[in-house]
């Protein structure tokens, strides 16, 4: 679905095309421009060769490889742009290249065109200055491999207007990228941290504390990442290495300027050699030395209000493939320890300064939070957004607690008239933490697990007696937690992205949050049996008939549906049951005793046999104790109200937690299948 945006992208590169790539992958019509034929066709035999790797891996089917090439339209006219709503520019890093293009562009292309510039270290509103759309401008800094890198980071200048702030943000979320929203500034987030973690990598090699494998090995154990500071210079360029510490120098001083070494290096035209022994002895020195950079400049960045701590995180985790973000780290370590060695690098480098926030964290004595639900209320209609894209918005503790505040705050408001839950990313919500729930089986702490629910059940009950509209904006995935939260709200509305899910029988639980409760009562009992036990995805298209979804509609439109729905008199979601004639299969295959039948490896005898030995081959993977206790759960609940229904879940929670088949399926390696015993 294209939502009708037409972009272009100058310069059919790597960074260029994967952009281009992306964009196409996810619906957008894409024109992308170069200086002559053989560089655009160059440009696009590389995206077909990455989308053919993808067909022959499985990852996306040969008519989606064609559906993506057909909506790119590689030319050498700059004319083709004139009237599209966003550019973004890809071409060489050099300010005048750049700004000549924008001064170009900005000549020939329609008014509402908004220009992105892909730069990774110039600033926005200079580049912004040699047109006369300044409030058109913004950075879009996308990172390598742009059509497998979620992150990009969005650049505002002072002068961009939240017109284009909120276009870019949208196109950003069209193509399924996990924006974050960065200062003007030198290096912005990303590489900020990035350029001063391999210039010290360098330094310590420069000064001998360590060789380069020690380097490597203490950098993977720091920051749990697959390639250390050497190996990614090696892959991505030592000269760009050398460049982009330049760059820094000139805007910060000398602490990110690159060592002789690093220099000598680039001089030589070869890459670092990796090879050598790993002095385990040394690795935690390197750790302190990497800790003390990485952890004050992410401090630093923060302090002056170039990032929140949150989106700080997410761009080392998303961009730079850290296993933890910077703030997450100095938790486990410990705020004291942060602190001791980055004092210890403030004293090797008189212009590294200590960080006030680190300061008074350091003084406080506890570690940093993270706010992951935010609030905002425009035009009377509050905006509850989970902001976890890393972690798909999977619901833990924090979680809840930080959604019912918000909750709280934008029910209490007397301006907000309704109250919207939305996902960011990708995601609307991939169902609950699962660390959680194995914590607390190793601990034998499912008191926390009981009261963690409870808890959640309380909330979702608020949402759906509230006496203001509440309103689930399903715009991606939602899994188990997250599809039970949104049947919890008063309506949903879905774009063509939203879809619904119960996997908890195949993890050798049940749903555990409402889901079967409310499931039976929007669709009837027996097909609500059929997408518990089976766990089968329900798209969009498909909840709209079930009668799950109140609204369908497109991304660009998701504002005016709200507004429009707001307005509606308040409805009944359980006003009456669809017609199940379209999905009689489904309801049939669960009636009366027949998953006893079927868990006994038949196909009931008034069920259609295609359908039924199909669905026995699904039920065959699913946790068999799972299946028996949400079919008497569902029996039993379908006969009594919400609440006592509700009551009957949490009763059976310690039961179902501490059988073979759970820990089986919560702890199973991710893509290998439970092995479960037959109940």
């Amino acid at each position: 679905m294209s939502n009708g945006y037409k972009i272009g992208i100058v310069g059919a590169g790597n960074m260029g095309g994967g952009i281009a790539q992306k964009m196409a992958q996810e619906g957008l019509n894409v024109t992308l421009v170069d200086m002559n034929d053989a560089q655009v066709e160059r440009g696009i035999g590389i995206i077909t060769n990455m989308l053919q790797q993808a067909v022959d891996r499985n990852v996306i089917t040969a008519d989606k490889m064609q559906e993506t090439l057909k909506r790119i339209n590689g030319t050498t006219s700059y004319e083709d742009l004139t009237d599209m709503d966003l550019i973004v520019e890809a071409v060489f890093e050099d300010k005048t290249v750049k700004g000549e293009l924008f001064k170009k562009l900005d000549a020939i292309c329609d008014p509402k065109t908004i220009f992105a510039t892909n730069t990774s270290s110039l600033y926005v509103h200079e580049l912004a200055a040699w047109t006369n759309r300044p409030d058109k401008v913004i950075g879009m800094h996308y990172f390598f491999h742009p059509a497998k890198n979620r992150l990009v980071e969005v650049i505002p200048h002072e002068g961009t207007s939240e017109e284009t702030l909120k276009t870019a943000l949208l196109i950003g979320k069209l193509h399924a990228k996990t924006n974050i929203i960065v200062k003007d500034s030198p290096g912005f987030a990303v590489n900020r941290i990035f350029i001063p973690f391999y210039v010290t990598a360098v330094r310590v090699l420069e000064q001998e504390i360590a060789n380069i494998p020690t380097i490597e090995a203490a950098c993977k154990k720091a920051f749990g990442i697959g390639m250390g500071p050497f190996e990614l210079m090696n892959v991505t360029g030592v000269p760009i290495a050398v460049h982009s510490a330049k760059t820094l120098e000139n805007e910060l001083g000398s602490f990110y300027a690159a060592p002789k070494l690093l220099i000598q290096q680039v001089e030589s035209k070869q890459l670092f050699d990796l090879s050598g022994e790993v002095d385990e002895s040394k690795i935690q020195t390197v750790m302190d030395y990497m800790y003390g950079t990485s952890l004050g400049v992410a401090c630093q960045l923060v302090d002056e209000g170039i990032a929140s701590i949150e989106d700080t995180d997410r761009g080392a985790k998303i961009g730079l493939a850290w296993k933890f973000g910077p703030f997450e780290i100095m938790n486990k370590l410990g705020i004291a320890k942060v602190y001791e060695v980055v004092e210890a690098m403030g004293k090797r480098y008189p212009d590294f300064k200590m960080p006030a926030l680190l300061t008074k964290q350091n003084e406080s004595g506890k570690p940093f939070e993270f706010k992951y639900v935010e609030l905002d209320v425009k035009d009377g209609i509050a905006t509850i957004t989970i902001n976890r894209p890393e972690a798909m918005n999977a619901l833990n503790e924090t979680i809840v607690n930080q959604l019912e505040k918000k909750f709280d705050e934008a029910e209490s408001n007397e301006a907000v008239k309704a109250i919207t839950i939305n996902g960011a990313g990708k995601a609307f919500i991939a169902g609950a933490d699962i660390k959680f729930f194995i914590e607390n089986m190793e601990n034998t702490t499912l008191d926390r697990t009981v009261e963690f629910t409870r808890k959640g059940h309380e909330l979702l009950r608020r949402f759906e007696s509230s006496v203001k509209p509440t309103i689930a904006v399903v715009d991606g995935l939602s899994l188990g937690g997250g599809s039970e939260l949104a049947l919890a709200c008063q309506y949903i509305v879905a774009t063509g992205a939203g879809s619904f899910g119960f996997p908890e029988t195949s993890i050798g639980i049940y749903p555990g949050l409402g889901g079967m409760i409310r499931m039976e009562r929007l669709v009837g009992k027996d097909l609500a049996k059929y997408f518990v036990f089976t766990g089968k995805s329900i798209n969009a298209e498909m909840a709209q008939k079930l009668g799950m979804i109140t609204e369908l509609t497109t991304v660009d439109q998701l504002e005016e549906t709200i507004k429009k729905l707001t307005a509606q008199k308040k409805q009944d979601k359980y006003q009456g049951q669809p017609a199940p004639d379209a999905f009689e299969k489904e309801s049939a295959i669960f009636a009366g005793n027949n998953l006893e039948t079927i868990m006994n490896g038949q196909v009931p005898e008034d069920v259609d046999a295609d359908f039924g030995m199909k669905t026995l081959a699904i039920i065959k993977k699913k946790a068999p104790l799972a299946l028996i206790v949400a079919n008497e759960l569902m029996e039993a609940q379908s006969k009594v109200s919400i609440d006592e229904a509700i009551t009957l879940e949490l009763g059976r929670l310690i039961e179902m937690f501490t059988t073979e088949d759970a820990w089986t399926g919560l702890t199973a390696p991710p893509g290998k299948a439970p092995a479960y015993k037959k109940a």
